[in-house]
């Protein structure tokens, strides 16, 4: 994000000369307004050596510049404590961005800060970063702002927010392995295609030496990739940018969600995983006091899972219509019996969101049960399968010569 100098007026007659970093010129101008600033210059700052920053190159940016959720949740835990600590919002703001590890971040909250210095509220101010700053959180922060409750909300929402990265860190770990198994043999596979079994091609037809089927099919195998790699890459390539596309159409993420949860091995988790999302979400706003309708929307909105999503914003209809959440939940035949059970005993005792944190609790082990024994049964999976693929390579490679030895004796 660029940087801009100015010099100005302020509104007690002093003057001020000073940077600020913004989109924009137009950026920079109104939020230097909003602090009360007459501006009588403002250029863009030049950098030493031409100014090239890799952050400013759209992929390279997403891991150099991108803010994580990580560095939100961190946020979020000092930024409630400090207020209940007394100090300044502005303040605060000032001192989180400051201490932030990424630029990209500390452009934001700097902004922020300014927002809020200029009369906007915070969750106001917040609204206006919707990629980092999520409908959840704004939300939770103006129930807070509302009820002079700031500091405990932004507690509840850290509380929140680590809890969703743990369950996203025992998800990320159990891929690690196959991931890893995959692109071992697939890097293997390559690299014998490609160098190793055209020596041995070269080897059998100057020999002479008759091939069997196996060895023929690795032999064309070879043969066309050697020929079409670049091919193989182009299809590769194409294949998934048309798959994201139709992804993103309604009919197409209908499909590969509905696959997703009905899959063997991973489906179990997935419906696990979107179940404690769901109701770890829905506790969070509810006990913040978002209202239900609401509640449900933005839960909605934060599934992860089409289908998920349908079912909750179908149970949204069925609540605004005057019943209860429960029965559409287990009509929609998406969310388990027990979930069901209670969020109908929630209901009925009038503490629906101690009830879903606990389920979400329930869940949250379920999903750590249900990795550990994935990656207990994907670990001799990945063994087999590398061994057959490798293996049968090597072995139908050498079925000519053990034929020529048969023949000899």
């Amino acid at each position: 994000m660029p940087t801009f100098t100015y010099k100005g007026v302020k509104t007690d007659g002093g003057a001020v000369a000073a940077e600020i970093t913004a989109a924009d010129e137009r950026a920079a101008a109104r939020q230097l307004r909003s602090q009360g600033i007459t501006v009588q210059a403002l250029a863009a700052k030049r950098a030493i050596g031409g100014g090239f920053d890799l952050a400013s190159l759209p992929v390279i940016g997403t891991f150099l510049g991108g803010v994580r959720s990580r560095d939100v949740s961190v946020f979020t835990r000092q930024f409630g404590t400090m207020i209940s600590a007394g100090l300044p919002l502005v303040q605060c703001l000032q001192a989180l961005g400051q201490q932030a590890e990424r630029k990209s971040f500390q452009d934001i909250i700097a902004r922020i800060a300014a927002d809020v210095e200029g009369g906007s509220t915070l969750s106001e101010a917040l609204g206006r970063h919707p990629k980092v700053f999520d409908e959840l959180y704004v939300n939770l922060v103006h129930v807070g702002e509302i009820g002079g409750v700031l500091d405990s909300m932004l507690a509840r929402l850290a509380i929140y927010m680590e809890k969703s990265e743990a369950l996203k860190h025992r998800v990320r770990t159990a891929m690690v392995y196959p991931i890893l198994v995959v692109t071992v043999a697939l890097g293997v596979v390559t690299f014998l295609l490609i160098f190793i079994i055209p020596i041995f091609t070269k080897f059998y037809e100057k020999a002479g030496v008759p091939l069997p089927a196996p060895t023929q099919f690795v032999v064309g195998l070879s043969t066309f990739v050697v020929n079409y790699w670049w091919g193989m890459i182009g299809g590769a390539i194409g294949g998934f940018f048309a798959f994201r596309a139709w992804y993103k159409t309604e009919q197409g993420r209908l499909t590969v969600d509905r696959f997703l949860l009905r899959a063997p091995i991973f489906g179990v988790l997935l419906r696990k995983i979107a179940v404690a999302r769901f109701t770890r979400t829905l506790s969070a706003l509810i006990s913040g006091g978002v209202p239900i309708l609401d509640a449900l929307r933005i839960t909605a909105k934060t599934a992860g899972n089409k289908i998920v999503e349908n079912a909750v914003l179908a149970a949204r209809e069925r609540v605004t219509a005057g019943q209860t959440l429960a029965e559409p939940l287990r009509q929609s035949k998406v969310f388990p019996a027990m979930v069901v059970q209670m969020v109908s005993v929630g209901e009925q005792t009038g503490a629906l969101d101690n009830m879903l944190a606990k389920v979400a609790d329930y869940y949250e082990d379920e999903v750590d049960v249900a990795v550990s024994g994935l990656t207990a049964l994907l670990e001799p999976i990945m063994i087999v399968f590398l061994g057959i693929v490798v293996g049968g390579i090597v072995i139908s490679m050498y079925l000519p010569i053990f034929q020529v030895i048969t023949l000899v004796k």
